[in-house]
């Protein structure tokens, strides 16, 4: 049955690579210096090394959009996506998967009832203006720079052809790279909240946990796709918008793959963060954008001249129209697996002012009478709660968002037999014995188990927020997300 969900992930896996695999080879291919069949393969290697290894930095972001609970609900997602990719690509337009799964996630929001973390769709967003502009910074910088050494550099041009080529692979590689680690997220991160696998042993010698197992069938399927179907957007890429040359294909690769490299890397936020520098969000971005905005720099360069306005339209085009499709092709096809086939595509979390929730939000210093004709009432999701609270009450939007992060209704039960199927890296020893602390115990909310983890150690606490503390939040909120999960008991199994 999980095969079956994780389908449309396979399939979304398998667009990304076709259309994508366009934006760090395209060009490449298109002006003959690499062959198709080197280039796919290269990108298929790298694609799933970048995805395993690095591919968790997005992951985060994406789902504090919306967490797809449920794997109906994360089968449509991405199913959704994958067909709005899909329908793009055979029209030849290299167009962003990127807004593709933030328009299918937020069409389950919507169809659900679910809360959208503004926050992290105003950062999202934001990147596909910084994403293209960035890459076009870059190419201008890295065309101007090779031009000149060029000039200054005597060499024969079957030499300069046969670095070129060598170049060309390398930072193919590395832009393969970059895409597993930034995209991954686009095709599996729908399926970390309701993925049920823990743990996977290969061969007796070591273990990988879900997520990892998530992102090395998603970088498969990329891999195909590259493999099997990405040649016509290549030429679309490589020589539609812009006739590149040789070196000029290497500018706009190696751009590209900084860019996606920069928007992934947790280990470049932990050494910015360590020396006072800001950072750049961890934001799945889009590669098509990328390397239309790297083409775009070196044109300007040029003087803006034989770039095809019409094309780079039907591109922008694309980049517009994919989202919408996407969120209207996820609500139909969620109201369809529901009400049609009786597929879960939603785990319910009601909201309900109960008289422990309000002593809670009483604590934080939100006190209202009008709060008060609610206690009691539960709603079916945050939805119906927020309009509740913005109606009936006199709360203002730091107050109702108050609310909401305490009012969901949730059940847990500390069962010591899960305790110990936790991987011994992810928890410290102090972690650990605050869990057993608790064992056979039961909770009704993540924020009542997580001040109970808290009053056993120190090391479950979260500290305020800024640079400083960031990596240590961040890996509580990790560990903690993975407690929920293993934790969690349905609501309907309780019968309640």
């Amino acid at each position: 049955m999980i095969l079956f969900f994780l389908s449309s992930a396979l399939f979304l896996g398998w667009s990304l690579g076709a259309n994508d695999a366009a934006n760090v080879f395209g060009t490449a291919v298109a002006t003959r210096m690499v062959r198709f069949r080197t280039a796919a393969i290269f990108c298929g290697i790298f694609v799933i090394l970048g995805a395993v290894i690095s591919g968790g930095g997005t992951t985060d972001t994406l789902g504090q959009l919306g967490a797809v609970n449920a794997l109906g609900g994360s089968f449509m997602v991405a199913l959704a996506a994958a067909l709005a990719v899909l329908w793009m690509t055979k029209a030849g337009l290299p167009v962003s998967v990127s807004q593709a799964i933030v328009g299918a996630i937020l069409g389950w929001n919507v169809f659900t009832g679910s809360q959208t973390d503004v926050g992290s769709l105003i950062k999202i967003v934001s990147t596909w203006v910084v994403c293209p502009l960035l890459a076009a910074v870059f190419a201008a910088v890295f065309y101007l720079a090779a031009r000149r050494l060029i000039a200054r550099w005597s060499v024969h041009v079957l030499e300069l052809d046969a670095i070129t080529r060598t170049c060309l692979i390398a930072a193919g590689a590395f832009g393969a790279y970059s895409l597993g680690a930034n995209n991954i997220a686009n095709v599996m991160g729908a399926f970390v909240p309701a993925f049920p696998v823990r743990s996977v042993a290969i061969a007796g010698l070591f273990t990988i946990d879900s997520v990892q197992l998530l992102f090395l069938v998603g970088g498969l399927a990329i891999a195909v796709g590259a493999f099997s179907y990405s040649h016509r957007v290549m030429m679309t890429v490589g020589k539609g918008l812009f006739r590149l040359t040789p070196v000029t294909a290497l500018v706009v690769v190696l751009a590209e793959a900084i860019v996606l490299f920069l928007f992934a890397s947790q280990s470049l936020e932990s050494w910015l963060l360590s020396h006072g520098l800001p950072t750049i969000p961890l934001v799945p971005v889009s590669s098509s954008q990328a390397v239309i905005g790297a083409v775009i720099g070196i044109a300007v360069v040029k003087g803006g001249r034989g770039v095809r306005y019409s094309v780079l339209g039907k591109v922008a085009g694309g980049w517009a129209a994919t989202p919408a499709i996407a969120a209207v092709l996820a609500f139909l096809g969620l109201f369809f697996l529901q009400n049609v086939f009786g597929l879960g595509v939603v785990r319910p979390t009601p909201f309900r002012l109960s008289e422990a929730v309000m002593e809670r939000v009483s604590a934080e210093g939100l006190t209202s009478l009008s709060l008060e004709k609610l206690k009691g009432r539960s709603f079916e999701n945050a939805r119906a709660f927020k309009v509740a609270l913005m109606d009936g009450t006199d709360l203002d939007s730091a107050d109702v968002s108050l609310a909401l992060e305490f009012a969901g209704r949730d059940s847990f039960f500390i069962v010591p037999d899960l305790i110990g199927a936790f991987d011994p890296s992810l928890l410290t020893v102090g972690q650990t014995d605050a869990l057993r602390a608790l064992e056979w115990r039961g909770f009704s909310h993540e924020w009542q188990l997580r001040e109970r983890l808290v009053e056993e150690t120190a090391e479950w606490a979260l500290l305020p927020d800024g640079r400083e503390n960031h990596q240590h939040n961040k890996a509580v909120r990790y560990r903690l997300r993975h407690v929920y999960d293993t934790f969690r008991v349905p609501l309907e199994r309780e019968g309640r």
